[in-house]
């Protein structure tokens, strides 16, 4: 079938998305679903930080690539195999699902699925196969997703049914944005009521964070962001107090907590906000990192301080979720008005403003934006 898509050509465009056409909305061609896949009808995808990462080369990534990967939508044909989904059903779009049978998987660690990492990185589905081409030339997948699309094909495992009766403009913040950052603070963190929390970087997935520092219970919440209209975001979300960033950073939360917040989350995808995460933990405290830096970049911390502070670094990636347990859990929430989600939406777009949707993403203009499919 021809459907609408973003598609990327070409990689490393830095700034100016609009004005370089980086992202072209052209006529592709879907093939039906294989065994084990399904295709969708998008309703609603959200725009991240991780799609301009793959245009600017941070993340890179094999093209010509129709990205996007925080998503909702409707099912409109099942592969063969696929007996637990209907048409009709409403899905959210999952961008690093488990297959259920690597050793990750069965440690209960979907999020780390090897056979996922290897068919994604080669922009495949998680089954081996493209689905999409354009002027007969196979075009990639982005993390098994490619959302900014009229459809798309999907493994089964990359999607999760919703229950809840929730409009797809917000089921698709949960995608990503919610998973990641919530999930830091509930998978990763295991935040308890009380606790002092510092969120660094206060893009979609950060706010999330917030949120679920929220929903924990900590008992101060440190937003930090260079930009002051994402934490006024942030106080109205419930942060207890917003720092702007900058070079006394560390000494102003050292100084509020007295002595350092028990987890700081970084969520910039910064080395340089990664370092300062690090100076602002406490003394047995915990250093969180879910965004993602370029592969090149490295930091540096004090060894000494990781023994005798008894410091810790973990990493988290889509929030160490489990989504089909955590996005009910996060839905529910969602329904008791302790995740309002809605609050860090700042535009709903169509597909042909998609490099405008770049543009303000790069300028700090933007918190979540969401593509809308009619």
């Amino acid at each position: 079938m021809d459907i609408r898509a973003a598609v990327l050509e070409q990689g490393g465009i830095q700034h100016g998305f609009a004005a370089a056409q980086a992202l072209q909305v052209r006529q592709v061609q879907l093939a039906p679903p294989g065994p084990g896949e399904v295709l969708i009808r998008m309703a609603a995808a959200g725009v991240c930080h991780s799609d301009l990462s793959v245009i600017n080369g941070t993340r890179p990534r094999p093209v010509p690539m129709v990205l996007g990967h925080e998503a909702s939508g409707y099912v409109e044909e099942l592969g063969a195999g696929v007996d637990d989904l209907q048409r009709g059903d409403h899905v959210v779009c999952i961008f690093a699902p488990g297959c259920g049978h690597c050793l990750k998987c069965a440690e209960g660690r979907p999020a780390l699925c090897t056979r996922a990492a290897t068919h994604h990185g080669q922009g495949q589905l998680m089954t081996g196969h493209r689905r999409l081409s354009m002027d007969g030339q196979p075009v990639h997948h982005h993390v098994g997703v490619s959302a900014f699309a009229t459809h798309a094909v999907l493994a089964r495992p990359s999607l999760v049914r919703v229950d809840a009766d929730l409009p797809p403009h917000i089921s698709a913040l949960f995608s990503c944005a919610m998973l990641t950052g919530a999930g830091a603070v509930f998978n990763t963190a295991k935040v308890m009521p009380g606790s002092t929390v510092a969120v660094f970087g206060l893009g979609g997935v950060g706010l999330s964070a917030v949120l679920g520092a929220v929903a924990a219970g900590a008992g101060q919440i440190i937003a930090i962001d260079p930009f002051d209209a994402k934490l006024q975001t942030a106080l109205d979300m419930g942060a207890t107090r917003a720092i702007k960033s900058d070079a006394h950073t560390v000494e102003a939360v050292r100084d509020l907590t007295g002595g350092g917040v028990d987890v700081a989350i970084e969520l910039a995808g910064s080395v340089q906000a990664l370092e300062t995460a690090w100076g602002c933990t406490c003394r047995g405290g915990l250093t969180v990192t879910a965004g993602l830096p370029h592969p090149d970049a490295r930091m540096s911390l004090n060894a000494l301080q990781l023994v005798a502070e008894e410091r810790t670094l973990r990493g988290s990636y889509i929030g160490s979720c489990v989504p089909q347990r955590d996005l009910p859990r996060m839905f529910a929430l969602y329904a008791q008005g302790k995740l309002p989600v809605e609050k860090m939406l700042t535009h709903r777009l169509p597909l042909q403003d998609i490099n405008l949707a770049m543009d303000r993403l790069d300028d700090g203009s933007a918190i979540r934006q969401i593509v809308e499919f009619t």
